[in-house]
């Protein structure tokens, strides 16, 4: 797969930028509605998309062999399916040719997380939620 093709997988969704925390006694991860700093809430997008990993040192890059390791991708991910066997479901957009399907779908942080710019570290766990939002 080129780097080209690799890259399409991502559907847009924004929910890998979500900040999560780990349970220390059941390795469990929870996700927050607090979105890293460098996502563009409406369109879901890093807006520094080349220089993410400078900028934020907890931004993982994400290489086809690791996706399968990274527990803390959303179970819809598409990193996350093809590396467990599965399939892209109906609404990626690669599948329906829209950008905006995974939005139409309510699958994505559009418009439901806030930044990190205005949530204390201390205060996450106040902003727990359900994976999907």
């Amino acid at each position: 797969m080129s780097r080209e093709e690799w890259e399409s997988l991502c559907d847009g969704c924004g929910r890998c930028c979500l900040r999560k925390l780990e349970d220390t006694d059941t390795g469990r991860i929870h996700f927050t509605a607090v979105a890293c700093r460098l996502l563009d809430l409406h369109s879901c997008r890093c807006v520094d998309y080349t220089h993410r990993s400078r900028r934020v040192p907890e931004c993982l890059p994400l290489s086809p062999a690791e996706s399968a390791s990274r527990r803390w991708l959303p179970s819809t991910c598409a990193y996350r399916l093809l590396a467990e066997g599965g399939e892209l479901p109906p609404w990626h957009p690669l599948i329906t040719g829209d950008p905006e399907s995974i939005h139409d779908a309510g699958i994505s942080v559009r418009d439901r997380a806030i930044s990190e710019r205005y949530v204390k570290v201390a205060d996450l766990e106040a902003y727990m939620i359900a994976e999907g939002l």
